[in-house]
């Protein structure tokens, strides 16, 4: 289950000052939800997207016994 600020909150801060954990789950939800978006709604999916890619990669071990092979966000 996502703890964190939520959607609402959210629109109100700027994209790079997202957690990535925020980022990564909201990305999940939108990814989820494509087919039934609205213009805005998929505006901000592609401002998310746009985001992590500027953040660089994601994951980028195969994990280890501290941690996991990818970011867990839920």
């Amino acid at each position: 289950m996502y703890i964190g600020r939520d959607l609402s909150e959210l629109t109100m801060v700027p994209l790079a000052q997202w957690e990535l954990n925020e980022l990564l789950h909201y990305h999940d939800s939108f990814s989820r939800l494509a087919p039934y978006l609205s213009a805005e709604g998929a505006s901000l999916h592609v401002k998310v997207i746009r985001e992590l890619e500027s953040r660089g990669p994601v994951g980028g071990d195969s994990g280890g016994w501290d941690h996991a092979s990818k970011p867990i966000y839920d």
